[in-house]
């Protein structure tokens, strides 16, 4: 997967890079296409933030984190990403299990 990283401040070493690869390696488990993923790093002040836009099928993630570590930064927002992408594969069953409720008779 090709992911764009881009930062305004902070020069992409190959071990941040490898760092954001390996956390979207995670997000593949699930079976979803991420489409056209994008990570924007910059710092404020003391902390780093970091965000991430990826398409999923009919829907958008979008998580941002900041934090004073960069790394740390790029974990919570792959956590971020992760609880997002588990709530877009979960809405389906969620939708039919409120879809069909039991119809109850009223001569019972």
């Amino acid at each position: 997967m090709s992911i764009a990283i881009t930062s305004h401040v902070v020069d992409i070493s190959p071990a941040i890079r490898e760092r954001i690869e390996s956390r979207f390696d995670k997000l593949n488990r699930r079976q979803i296409v991420l489409i056209n993923p994008h990570v924007v790093i910059q710092k404020e002040g003391l902390n780093y933030l970091v965000e991430a836009k990826a398409g999923v099928p009919n829907d958008t993630l979008f998580a941002q984190a900041e934090h004073e570590d960069l790394y740390a930064a790029i974990n919570e927002l792959g956590q971020k990403l992760e609880r997002q992408l588990g709530r877009y594969a979960e809405k389906p069953l969620a939708q039919r299990a409120n879809a069909i409720q039991p119809v109850s008779e009223e001569g019972e």
